[in-house]
């Protein structure tokens, strides 16, 4: 059964203690699951490959696949909040585009590894653009709502 469930990936967290993601140097992206998706996507999921395989990457107007956003580091971080470490991203966007999706996936391209997948969201709904931008908004970077924290 096709499902979306917001997650952080297993596989980053052990990649994560490997050393195997670099976030002062690696940049990030960001994949859109489709509307009508068929795949099964959280923290099992590993490779972005995944998303591709499935056939289940966002289309853009003309029907070919949408390709990636930069998930570019925030200023400043990451940084220490008390005694949690925290990670934000900028919003990541899609500019000038026509398409509809159920969920994203965070990746690293530069991962060391075939565990490339950071995690995965689910949008509970359908969003769409219709010849604009396809913003994936990031929550606030502190250390109760960033994407990324360790506490």
């Amino acid at each position: 059964m096709a499902s979306i469930t917001t997650a952080l990936a297993s596989g980053f967290k052990l990649e994560l203690l490997k050393g195997q993601h670099d976030f002062d140097a690696h940049t990030m992206r960001v994949k859109l699951i489709k509307t009508g998706y068929s795949g099964t996507y959280g923290a099992g999921t590993a490779a972005i490959s995944e998303l591709t395989s499935n056939s289940d990457e966002a289309l853009n107007g003309s029907g070919s696949a949408l390709g990636h956003a930069t998930a570019a580091i925030a200023t400043g971080f990451p940084q220490m909040s008390g005694t949690t470490a925290i990670m934000d991203f900028d919003d990541a966007v899609f500019a000038s585009v026509t398409t509809s999706a159920e969920g994203a996936i965070l990746f690293n391209p530069n991962a060391d590894s075939s565990a490339d997948v950071i995690a995965v969201f689910n949008f509970n709904g359908t969003v769409s653009a219709t010849s604009g931008d396809f913003t994936v908004q990031f929550p606030t970077g502190d250390a109760t709502n960033a994407i990324l924290r360790l506490a």
